[in-house]
């Protein structure tokens, strides 16, 4: 699934193509995305593209009728900036044309993406986004706030990070590869970790996003930037996926578990409760 980095890729590469043009056309393939799309797209029709922000890993379009459009990309979505007269893939489900002369096409072979039109009011009050916790790159991810989320969680650390209601956009991957910064087992309860060592995971988060982020993503078998290309970081990775391999740092060889059914890789000697 594209995580927060991968869809922050996606957003600054599609964002000089949109910003300052119009939708011109809007073509459907079909509609039956995880969410059926909406009718009221075709409204867009004219409309010129103000901004493209995001939230957790969701995409805002903010159009100049004061109207947005939500975007998931689910579980293998990816959007594209390209010639109109390219051919249509399989999966292309939605095309939206553009003043200068270039489409925005929505991919998703498994059809989990969404693709809303929000005809008026703030898009980041809409149920979908209301109750997400901070950005972990923003200003209020802070240790004192990591901290209170916590305190009354005692699930392992690693599935605490993965709740959106405590941080957005740290998804599986980026899950392991903090705890390894900051050196914490990933079955630490959550509110047994001291403040020191979450402020050390804290920094560790922020790290390895931005770094993600530079890199232009983690490359998954489904996960494509805006130009098409994969992304890097996954050449980078300290843990994750690499069971038995050596330790990066130690030579310590990697495990694996799964928690919360979700695969979760450590170092035994780096991290510890």
């Amino acid at each position: 699934m594209p995580e927060l980095p991968e869809v922050e890729t996606t957003r600054r590469g599609i964002e000089p193509h949109l910003v300052g043009a119009s939708f011109t056309e809007v073509i459907l393939r079909r509609r039956d995305l995880r969410q059926p799309i909406p009718e009221t797209i075709d409204s867009i029709a004219g409309m010129k593209v103000t901004a493209v922000r995001r939230r957790s890993k969701y995409l805002i379009v903010d159009l100049s009728d004061g109207a947005s459009l939500l975007i998931h990309l689910g579980m293998s979505g990816s959007l594209r900036v390209i010639d109109p007269s390219s051919d249509w893939k399989t999966h292309d489900h939605i095309g939206l044309s553009l003043s200068t002369g270039r489409q925005l096409r929505y991919h998703d072979p498994r059809r989990f993406g969404i693709v809303l039109h929000l005809p008026s009011g703030d898009p980041l009050k809409h149920p979908l986004l209301e109750t997400l916790g901070p950005e972990p790159l923003g200003d209020d991810f802070t240790t004192a706030a990591l901290a209170g989320a916590l305190e009354r969680k005692s699930i392992p650390i690693k599935v605490a990070l993965m709740d959106a209601k405590i941080v957005v956009g740290v998804g599986n991957i980026y899950a392991s590869e903090s705890l390894f910064r900051a050196g914490i087992l990933p079955k630490t309860p959550a509110n047994k970790v001291s403040k020191p060592r979450l402020a050390r995971l804290v920094e560790g988060i922020r790290q390895v996003l931005h770094d993600s982020i530079t890199e232009g993503g983690t490359t998954l078998r489904d996960f494509l930037n805006s130009d098409g290309e994969p992304g890097y970081f996954r050449q980078k990775l300290f843990v994750y996926e690499r069971k038995g391999e050596p330790c990066r740092t130690c030579a310590t060889p990697i495990q694996h578990t799964v928690m919360a059914q979700r695969s979760t890789y450590w170092c035994p000697k780096c991290q510890k409760k």
